[in-house]
Formats: C-alpha cells, sequence, structure tokens
C-alpha cells in the first residue's frame, strides 16, 4: 500500500516544483565559503598524500556520567520510577566507541562500514539497555550523484532520521543508537527531495551479532519541499507492519525485543520556518494521524487502531543581545486509549524516535497519551559555550490509559496501571544543561535534572510511597 500512495505523492511534488520554479531554486554567494574539515584523521592522511582523497577514515569517543534517582531498575523489585524505596537510584558510567571507513571511487559510488562498541561499568539494571560489544553499526552501498542526476539508491545497514526525529531517528542519547537494514531511493531536484525507504530495525544483542527484525518492516516516503519559500514543508506516508512472530526476535540478553503484531500507517505533515524570515521569531509545527491494527499482548486480538498526534513551537531570539538568549513555548500532544473494553486501540504509536530531544532530558515520556507544554530558554554568552534552561509540564490525556515510557512500553508494575479515577497531572521537569565546545573535534556537556511527581503518580503509588527524581550527568564526545 505505501508505495502505491507514494506514487501519488511523488507526482504531486513533482507538479509542485513545476508551478514555481523560482521558489524552488536558491543560489548561493558569490564568495565561497571556507574548506570544511574532514575529521582530524582525514585532515592528516590527506595532508601525507592525495591518495587518501577518495577514502573516509575515522571515529567517535563518547564517556558518559550519570547518576539517577528514584528511577526504574530494570531486574531489581519494586524499583519503578518514583517511588520512595532504598534500592532505585542508579550510578553508572557508558562508553561508546565507533569507526568508521568509506571509499568513494568515483562521485557516483561510496561503500561504509561502521563498527560499534557499547559498554556500561557498575550499572545495576539487569540486563543493561546499553551494552553492545563490538558489533557492525553501518554497512551500505550508495549508487548515484544527486548533482548530476536526480536519483540515489543506498542499500545496507544505515541510519534513518526524518524531520526532527519525532517519528524516525537514531536515538543518538542512547549508548545503543537506532539503526535499520534498508533500501534507500531518494529523488532530489531543486529544494524538493523524495525518499522512498522500507526495510527492518535492527535489534540489539549483547552476546551475538545484531541481526535486523525480519518480521518488522517499516517502510515510508517523504517528501521535503520548499514550495513555501519562507519554510521547510514536508509531508509524509509511513507503514509498519509487525506479524505475530516478532515477539520471538529477542534474546536473554536484549532487553527488549520485537514489538507486538500490527499494521499502522501514519500520515503526516511538519513545517518549519527557515533562518531569519521573520524577524526575531521563528515557529514549527507537524501533525500525524495513523489507523490500522495494533496488537496489545503477544498472540493478543488486533484491535482496530485510530490514533494522532500534534506538536507545536514558536520562537523568539534576541539576535542584537549578547549571547543571542532565545525563549520558546511548545505544546504536545499524543492521544491515549479511551477504553480497555472496546474494539478500539487509540493510542498514538511513535513508531522509531529519538525521544530525548523533546519531553525531558530525564526520559521520563515518549509521544503518547499525553499533553506537555515546555517553556525553554537558552544562551551562548562565550562563543564556545551556552546554556539552556527547560521547564516541562505533563499531563496524561486519557487516565483510562497508561503512563508510557521513554521508549514506548506501558507502566504496569509497581502500583502502575490504569488508574481512571487519578488525576491527570503527571508532575513537571527541569532541565539545566552546559555545553563546551572545547575544539571542532571535542564537545564536553554537563546537566541537572528534577522532576517534581503529580497528582498521577500520587495517585497510582500513594502520596507516601513517591519521591522526587533527580538526575546529573557528565560527558564528553570526542570525533576524529
Amino acid at each position: 500500500m505505501i508505495f502505491r500512495v507514494a506514487s501519488l505523492l511523488l507526482s504531486l511534488a513533482v507538479d509542485l516544483q513545476a508551478a514555481g520554479p523560482n521558489i524552488m531554486m536558491q543560489t548561493s554567494a558569490a564568495t565561497p565559503p571556507a574548506p570544511a574539515s574532514a575529521g582530524l584523521l582525514n585532515d592528516w592522511l590527506r595532508e601525507q598524500s592525495s591518495g587518501w582523497t577518495n577514502w573516509d577514515m575515522g571515529g567517535q569517543l563518547r564517556a558518559r556520567f550519570e547518576h539517577k534517582e528514584h528511577v526504574t531498575v530494570i531486574g531489581t523489585s519494586g524499583a519503578v520510577d518514583f517511588r520512595d524505596v532504598n534500592n532505585n537510584d542508579n550510578t553508572y558510567f557508558l562508553l561508546r566507541e565507533k569507526i568508521h571507513m568509506g571509499y568513494t571511487p568515483f562521485s557516483w559510488a561510496t561503500a561504509y562500514v561502521e563498527g560499534r562498541d557499547a559498554s556500561a561499568f557498575n550499572d545495576r539494571r539487569n540486563p543493561s539497555p546499553d551494552i553492545d560489544h563490538a558489533d557492525l553499526y553501518q554497512a551500505y552501498l550508495r549508487a548515484g550523484d544527486l548533482n548530476q542526476f536526480p536519483l540515489e539508491l543506498k542499500i545496507g545497514r544505515q541510519e534513518l532520521a526524518y524531520g526532527d526525529e519525532r517519528l524516525i531517528g537514531t536515538s543518538g542519547w542512547s549508548n545503543l543508537e537506532r539503526i535499520f537494514d534498508a533500501a534507500r531511493l531518494r529523488y532530489q531536484m531543486g529544494s524538493l527531495r523524495v525518499d522512498l525507504f522500507s526495510g527492518n530495525v535492527v535489534l540489539a544483542d549483547k552476546s551475538h551479532f545484531d541481526e535486523p527484525n525480519r518480521h518488522d518492516w517499516f517502510s515510508g516516503v517523504y517528501v521535503t519541499s520548499g514550495i513555501c519559500p519562507s519554510q521547510t514543508t514536508e509531508a509524509y506516508l509511513l507503514s509498519r507492519n509487525v506479524d505475530a512472530h516478532s515477539v520471538n526476535e529477542i534474546t536473554t540478553t536484549t532487553p527488549l525485543g520485537g514489538a507486538t503484531a500490527r499494521d499502522v500507517y501514519t500520515i503526516g505533515a511538519r513545517m518549519k520556518s527557515l533562518p531569519n524570515q521573520f524577524g526575531p521569531w521563528d515557529y514549527e509545527c507537524e501533525a500525524a494521524g495513523q489507523w490500522g491494527n495494533f496488537a496489545l499482548t503477544p498472540g493478543g486480538t488486533r484491535l482496530e487502531h485510530r490514533a494522532f498526534a500534534a506538536h507545536a513551537l514558536a520562537g523568539y531570539t534576541l539576535q542584537e543581545a549578547i549571547g543571542a538568549p532565545r525563549i520558546v513555548l511548545e505544546y504536545n500532544y499524543a492521544s491515549g486509549d479511551s477504553s480497555t473494553n472496546d474494539n478500539r486501540h487509540e493510542t498514538f504509536d511513535n513508531l522509531f524516535p529519538t525521544n530525548h530531544k523533546f519531553y525531558g532530558f530525564m526520559d521520563f515520556f515518549s509521544w503518547q497519551n499525553m499533553h506537555e507544554v515546555r517553556l525553554g530558554s537558552s544562551i551562548k554568552p562565550w562563543k564556545k559555550f551556552s546554556i539552556s534552561l527547560d521547564y516541562h509540564a505533563f499531563w496524561l490525556a486519557d487516565t483510562h490509559d497508561y503512563f508510557y515510557q521513554v521508549n514506548g512500553t506501558p507502566r504496569r508494575t509497581g502500583g502502575y496501571g490504569i488508574h481512571p479515577d487519578a488525576g491527570s497531572y503527571a508532575g513537571s521537569e527541569v532541565d539545566l544543561v552546559g555545553t563546551v565546545a572545547v575544539t571542532t573535534s571535542l564537545n564536553a556537556q554537563i546537566g541537572y535534572g528534577h522532576f517534581f511527581v503529580g497528582d498521577y503518580v500520587k495517585n497510582s503509588l500513594g502520596s507516601s510511597a513517591t519521591a522526587d527524581s533527580n538526575f546529573v550527568y557528565a560527558q564528553i564526545l570526542f570525533s576524529f
């Protein structure tokens, strides 16, 4: 179904381009920018010999310390989010190393391979979701030169990221970034870009080679257009088709395995203003609707699926002030299920997002069964140093549904469940983050978050059994 509709969207996009060729093409300034660094290792190799020009060699090292209080500790009885017990604190150290090699013998051909090792030390979670030793991260072939011909094919193990990654992203904060075994065909002409893709999400396994879940197919068409000269305009149609065997694609070393059976179709649009189009103001918005069927449990009955989600943001930047201070007001909504006794499933399926960027850095929420209001601020007092301070307030869209975790799974244990008589206010979160760009290759960051529990948590766990949560982290990222 996805590719039948894809051809219609492609035809529409081409018609729009033909209708407005002047706004679809963008010209650059006459003075060319200084050549960007290709990375420390690439720059050094190319200085030694021109024979390295077509090679891409490099890597990345990331180290992060995390301390969490009153959080879920996998494998520990009673240790759930916001429960005031002695065994739900966790202090650990994460390490992730990646190294890659690419070769581009011609402008229209690239072969690329990248390995990844991810480790966790002193982590009380059992099993830890942040461990995957010495495995293949990416391995793909690319054919096509979009500067000479409008089609490009990329096939193999690769990242998929679209829009601001609310539905399709790499989940880069995680020690185990998301990857797909997929094929992607791209058409690009001017500012019009159309991607067709299809593939399987790869499941991490620390004891075996990471394999794709062949029972979980994710396909789509994603159109990006400059039809409106003041903004980026995107439209998409996505299909996730999971059969009943998906839940068996799991080993004892993997905390989360295959999804339950479903056929979920998502149609949506996203708009974001281009820089400096409205003076100090900027905006972005996105809306997505879903239909299909959804099984709540392995082997369960497939319920009729109908769901909706929306996002809106307005920002204001004092561009002439010292540090260019910025404030943001944002609202996010995702539908929840209004009844467990009917034949319908109304909880929005968050698909494959990068949720850490949006719903609080403490990672308690996903884009499911929620209302959220965020007041954000940031400033860059020095060229290489920035500070952000965000306030988030959360409500459940429907208390007849669950309070969902950042990975999309419902909270069911330790007192959580469906509590229709509980207050809908889940709580609020404050995040303070400082970032230093030490060099173009070295980045350091430190952050603190505090979550104030609300009525829903207190009503679910009991007021005397709840506690606010704290989160402290420090991270360095070195790319070479």
